[in-house]
């Protein structure tokens, strides 16, 4: 409700508990609702008192969608968004990031995400780089991407740092290239040798398609990472020459040019990795002072990479979804911070195929419960795969006698949001 879905009931009525507003009524659902959840906890950090929106809203666009003030760069791209606000998830916890991700919650055990999903399905368009790149410390419980699809088609986890593009990777060699030659070879009679003897290894070959990966990567990566080759108008546009946005901007602008050289899913991770375990979107004790720098930190980035993306014509045919895990609660928590919300949050997509300047179903007046349209995560994935050209019903793996999918039995493409 601090982003891209303003409640103005929150602040008309905030300081005051349900019974104090006009849904009073013991026999209303919405307070009943409400209150079922709305109260201290064991040591009293929990109120039913409503919190009001810590920040303003403009409409932006010939949409005239409300776009929260922290997020003034992304709102002047509001006619490319298509947002939807009717998003829940059935974890209240940190779980929710691995259900989005793979669709399934956590309890249900481990299974692929979207990421390895999209690998499988569709394959390589450039063998030089990895197909699926995680950028950023990512924090959801899921061990692995690939899980029973096979670890070949797990994340690589890539920090950008120009000045020393690849881990492990060390400029120039002890060897002449005749004898690193030699040693390759050798790497490769070997690993034939235990190919042959255990055929069906899905981890022998992950393993060596890796070891294969990374020797081309060496080549690839650094000269994708050298942004001396972008325009001082560009980088600054990503936000470079600032402090608080450097490091995501310089992971967003990367981004691009990954996708730029063929690299199929590129999952970008904002707020984890600053120190804080909760001084990030995680606000249960200053919502304002947190969120408002969080959004400092990926507005304008993510605004720039939407403008650099069209610049290029790259935007009709690369998909840009930005999520969270799930929502905060209308009321406050400790005074100044607002605890998790499973029942309602907003996510936006832009880009191939994605209807622009359209807001997709609606939560209640309180931002606490998905009421219009309500969307899961399944949907959403239903979606992407359409829009990247797949049935996500027919995408399917064959594991422990199921043909699995990414959507299991549910998922919907959403029509109202693409063209």
């Amino acid at each position: 409700m601090e982003s891209f879905d303003p409640k103005p009931m929150l602040t008309k009525y905030g300081g005051k508990t349900i019974s104090e507003t006009p849904f009073a009524d013991a026999q209303d659902p919405k307070k009943l609702a409400l209150e079922r959840l709305v109260v201290p906890d064991a040591n009293g950090n929990q109120r039913n008192e409503l919190y009001p929106l810590q920040v303003g809203f403009k409409k932006h666009g010939q949409s005239g969608i409300e776009v929260s003030d922290w997020f003034p760069h992304t709102a002047k791209h509001v006619d490319k968004l298509a947002i939807v606000r009717s998003m829940w998830t059935t974890d209240s916890n940190h779980g929710a990031q691995t259900q989005f991700h793979s669709g399934r919650h956590r309890n249900d055990g481990e299974f692929p995400t979207l990421g390895a999903w999209v690998h499988y399905g569709l394959g390589s368009l450039n063998d030089n780089l990895p197909q699926f790149i995680s950028l950023g410390k990512r924090e959801y419980w899921n061990k692995r991407d690939g899980h029973y699809l096979g670890p070949a088609h797990d994340a690589v986890p890539l920090r950008i740092d120009p000045n020393h593009p690849l881990d492990f990777n060390q400029p120039g060699s002890p060897f002449a290239p005749e004898s690193q030659a030699i040693g390759r070879n050798l790497i490769q009679d070997l690993n034939t040798l235990r190919g042959t003897e255990y055929p069906k290894d899905a981890t022998m070959a992950a393993r060596i398609a890796s070891y294969e990966l990374a020797f081309r990567m060496q080549q690839s990566i650094p000269d994708i990472v050298d942004f001396s080759k972008e325009s001082a108008s560009t980088k600054a546009s990503y936000g470079l020459d600032k402090a608080h946005s450097k490091d995501f901007g310089m992971q967003l602008l990367a981004a691009r040019r990954f996708v730029e050289e063929g690299v199929r899913f590129v999952q970008i991770w904002s707020g984890a990795d600053n120190g804080h375990p909760r001084r990030n979107w995680d606000s249960h004790e200053d919502l304002e002072r947190d969120h408002r720098n969080m959004a400092a930190e990926m507005d304008q980035p993510a605004a720039a990479l939407l403008t650099d993306l069209k610049r290029r014509g790259m935007l009709d045919d690369t998909v840009v979804l930005w999520t969270t895990e799930f929502g905060r609660m209308p009321c406050s928590q400790g005074g100044l911070g607002r605890d998790h919300n499973p029942f309602g949050f907003t996510n936006w997509l832009a880009g191939g195929g994605v209807r622009g300047g359209v807001s997709y179903g609606a939560t209640d007046e309180w931002s606490y419960r998905a009421v219009e349209n309500p969307t899961t995560c399944n949907d959403v994935h239903a979606t992407i795969l359409h829009l990247l050209g797949v049935d996500h019903k027919e995408l399917t793996f064959r594991h422990n006698g199921i043909d699995r999918r990414l959507t299991d039995v549910a998922g919907r493409v959403l029509g109202d949001v693409i063209v």
